[in-house]
């Protein structure tokens, strides 16, 4: 759940992989009426124009959609005697575009759409501070993204690498005391390789952080330690003693960071350059 936050109103935002990005209409309905948010949205649930958006956008996202249902409400609408509400909506035609929520973050959310669309009737200029604040709030969220799936890639890679260890270089009849501390010990490896320093090095220099030294690790670290893990896992199958394999490993951790900083100084100016041209 994140917050948007248009004017002193907060919006809340709902990420969702399967359904995309849904927004709270009850945040955006306070704009007319803070106190009684839900008239607002029956209301412009009851115009014409608003039911026959939605049955566009179902038809175009919803292979159950109702739409004889959804027919017999286009007749209806728009008249003094004809009432509206999301779940009324949602329960007759099957919509998924609006959601009833209960709980601590409730309410009536929509899909992204369909909430600007809401957020028009609201007011123009206010659709266009939110389309604005959502567009730089989804940015930040693939920035962070793009870090976790880089950290998930580190951590598949390890799988990767502590395998080549166990088939490599644990005998069976070690105990699991034994085993973890070869496992520490090859970690340390691609630790001296990247970092420098072995874990408990790390620890030693930073006796107030939590974690390890790779939750540390910027993104351009967690690349090249992914990298030298897959090499690190090659290299043990290949029977490369331990030093031999630390030493190539630092070659390419250099080489490879070298590359990676400057891509990432190359990026930082291009952002710059773009921020300032949209000043200019």
């Amino acid at each position: 759940m994140d917050k948007l936050v248009i004017r002193g109103t907060e919006i809340n935002v709902q990420w969702d992989l399967k359904r995309d990005d849904f927004l709270s209409l009850t945040d955006i309905a306070k704009i007319k009426d803070s106190d009684n948010p839900r008239y607002i949205i029956q209301n412009w649930l009851r115009n014409r124009n608003t039911i026959e958006f939605l049955g566009v956008w179902e038809t175009l996202y919803n292979p159950n959609f109702n739409r004889v249902e959804f027919d017999a409400f286009r007749s209806q609408a728009g008249l003094n005697s004809f009432v509206m509400t999301p779940q009324k909506w949602v329960d007759a035609t099957g919509a998924i575009g609006i959601v009833s929520k209960a709980g601590r973050y409730g309410g009536t959310y929509a899909h992204k759409e369909i909430a600007f669309e809401f957020a028009s009737w609201i007011s123009v200029e206010f659709k266009l501070y939110l389309v604005k604040e959502f567009e730089r709030l989804k940015t930040e969220e693939m920035k962070q993204l793009g870090w976790d799936i880089k950290r998930n890639l580190a951590k598949i890679n390890y799988r990767i690498h502590t395998d080549a260890i166990k088939e490599n270089l644990i005998p069976p009849e070690l105990s699991a005391r034994q085993i973890s501390l070869v496992y520490a010990n090859e970690a340390d490896v691609l630790n001296m390789a990247l970092f420098g320093m072995t874990a408990k090095e790390w620890r030693d220099a930073h006796p107030d952080l939590k974690g390890n030294i790779r939750d540390y690790a910027n993104v351009s670290q967690l690349v090249c330690l992914s990298n030298l893990e897959n090499l690190n896992a090659v290299f043990i199958n290949e029977g490369i003693p331990q030093a031999e394999r630390l030493a190539k490993l630092n070659a390419i951790a250099i080489s490879q960071m070298k590359v990676l900083t400057e891509d990432h100084r190359l990026l930082q100016l291009d952002a710059a350059e773009d921020t300032q041209s949209q000043h200019d």
